[in-house]
């Protein structure tokens, strides 16, 4: 690990933050031998006060602290704000309040405040772009700290208009007149946190910027307001809550920030070159920042040079390409630069390309039926070095019923498939959906002469007498299911193949659909394991189910879990749904 780097720093005034302190913690840390990695000094009622450094958190004193303590230090420092927040005159300190119920203070943060040269280093060659830049990271990483120094970079050494939207008074510190650290920048402060959107558009209209610096979005108006900046030609630096650009992709509020999300439907042609279903999740327009910067820890930066395609990839479920900057023990900038991998694609290509070699489904792959005496010349041309007994099993494989037109394959049992099904009564498009997936040897018929079987449900066999005598004149079985609904025609058509249930877990999954109460949950979890065994473990591919109610969510979250696989639940109510994602 390097070792820190410590830059040149403005005058840190150690002497003002210590004298709004009550005097025994004052004592406690002047006697401290590294007072100057001091980072926060913490007092909360009836415990004792607490001193933390970068690597440690030590007491100060034995004594709890009491209401006079914190009185105190409310008397010296500047008035609170909305957000809790005060400072102290000509300072970058910040004071943060805990107030109780009735709005009495009960404990207090006293956030020490540096102004440090170099700390954009790393990405001094971005700042020169004049593209807009989005820092994000956890509290306390220095998000703030590298903010100052942009805009004092941008305003004294390329002489650009710079305003500083200054909600905490935390980037120019408090008071009227601003912090020397932000150099020739101007500083806009905020009446109330929540007018902070308000005084962002009146920056740009009154005052004629080329710099907007902004820490914090975290609202819908601030993120809408930071793209009415862009969009007018501003270069706007900012930060916002979250770790990854993935934290506001999952973030609705700020999701505008990188394009904003909408699901789109493809068509047939591009979900399948796509490789993926139909609804998909894409960026609904061009992000408010070209270049996002995840500041993983103080000297170790993550750096994507083009949101938009980072975003993309995200999207489609592509580990996107991007730069990661460091500073070595000597104080140079190291870059590393990782492209972009998609994991799931060699997988699902290999698992299609096994399956077409290993099962003669011609029938089925092709969408449509293929003259037999074809694939029987195909597969003779192809096995010419065969002896005549392999010979013989080859043009016995497929065969044709003498007495009609369909085309017949043997099942593992020697049945004849696939089964031609007259459905009467029940829904098509379920059954489509139910084919499409398990990719069941079943083909639809509209003429009951051509099938083999005829489904329909309960209440239909019952009361319509002549379906039953036209069925039992051609001699074809009837098979009657109880509702029109997914679980039911499933287990319907798995009854008419003979089917077996062959996962080693089927007693732990029964489980789960015995829990069952209702027609609507039944369906959901039968939903859920179609989606898992039939498209996210064999081709590798994430699946959004339908809209669910959050007990069934919960149902499906826990079934999902069984296969050892992760899923997320999305969107709002009423639309809000399941995705699952592959291991």
């Amino acid at each position: 690990m390097p070792e820190i780097i410590s830059f040149p720093t403005i005058n840190e005034d150690f002497r003002k933050i210590l004298e709004i302190l009550p005097p025994t913690i004052k004592e406690n840390l002047e006697q401290h031998p590294h007072l100057d990695q001091l980072m926060e000094v913490v007092m909360d009622l009836g415990r004792i006060p607490e001193a933390r450094f970068a690597s440690q958190t030590i007491e100060l004193g034995t004594f709890p602290i009491t209401k006079e303590d914190l009185n105190y230090c409310i008397t010296r420092v500047g008035i609170f704000s909305g957000d809790n927040r005060a400072g102290i005159e000509r300072t970058l300190h910040r004071i943060s309040a805990i107030r109780n119920r009735t709005g009495e203070i009960i404990g207090l943060t006293c956030r020490i405040g540096r102004a440090i040269f170099g700390t954009i280093s790393m990405i001094s060659d971005l700042v020169e772009t004049g593209k807009s830049i989005l820092l994000l990271g956890r509290p306390g990483v220095g998000k703030t700290t590298a903010l100052r120094e942009i805009a004092r970079v941008l305003a004294d050494d390329f002489e650009k208009r710079v305003i500083i939207i200054d909600t905490s008074n935390e980037i120019a510190g408090d008071g009227d007149v601003p912090h020397p650290a932000i150099g020739r920048a101007r500083r806009m402060q905020v009446a109330r946190p929540e007018l902070q959107h308000q005084v962002m558009i009146e920056a740009v209209e009154n005052h004629m910027p080329e710099v907007i610096v902004i820490d914090e979005i975290g609202t819908e108006l601030e993120a809408q307001a930071a793209r009415t900046i862009a969009e007018r030609g501003v270069q706007l630096v900012g930060t916002a809550h979250g770790n990854r650009l993935e934290n506001l992709i999952k973030n609705p509020t700020l999701s505008d920030l990188v394009g904003g999300i909408q699901a789109v439907t493809l068509g047939d042609d591009e979900a399948r070159r796509r490789g993926s279903q139909k609804t998909v999740l894409e960026r609904k327009a061009s992000p408010t920042f070209e270049i996002a910067v995840e500041m993983l820890e103080r000297q170790r930066w993550t750096v994507h040079n083009d949101v938009a395609k980072t975003i993309d990839e995200l999207l489609r479920n592509i580990e996107p390409g991007l730069e990661i900057r460091s500073i070595n023990s000597q104080g140079e900038v190291e870059k590393i630069e990782q492209s972009s991998r998609n994991n799931n694609t060699s997988t699902s290509r290999d698992i299609n390309s096994l399956d077409l070699v290993s099962k003669p489904k011609g029938w089925r792959s092709s969408g449509s039926m293929m003259p037999v005496a074809l694939l029987t010349q195909d597969r003779q041309e192809s096995q010419d070095n065969h002896n005549h007994f392999d010979q013989l099993i080859e043009k016995s494989w497929y065969q044709r019923e003498e007495i009609t037109d369909k085309v017949r394959t043997p099942g593992p049992n020697g049945e004849d498939w696939p089964v031609y099904v007259y459905p009467y009564g029940v829904s098509k498009g379920q059954l489509e959906q139910v084919l499409e997936v398990m990719e069941l040897p079943i083909v639809l018929t509209k003429d009951l002469d051509e099938a083999d079987v005829v489904l329909t449900l309960r209440a239909q066999a019952k009361t319509h007498s002549k379906l039953r005598q036209l069925a039992k004149n051609r001699q074809i079985p009837v098979h009657a299911i109880k509702a029109n609904s997914i679980p039911h025609i499933t287990k319907g058509l798995r009854r008419i193949l003979g089917l077996e249930e062959q996962r080693g877990s089927e007693s732990l999954e029964l489980g789960f659909f015995n829990q069952a109460s209702s027609e609507d949950e039944l369906e959901a979890l039968e939903e859920t394991r179609l989606a898992v065994e039939q498209i996210v473990i064999p081709k590798g591919q994430p699946v959004e189910l339908l809209p669910r109610s959050g007990r069934i969510r919960k149902m499906q979250h826990e079934l999902v879990e069984h296969y050892r696989l992760h899923s997320d639940s999305f969107g709002e109510e009423p639309n809000r749904r399941l995705r699952i994602y592959p291991a």
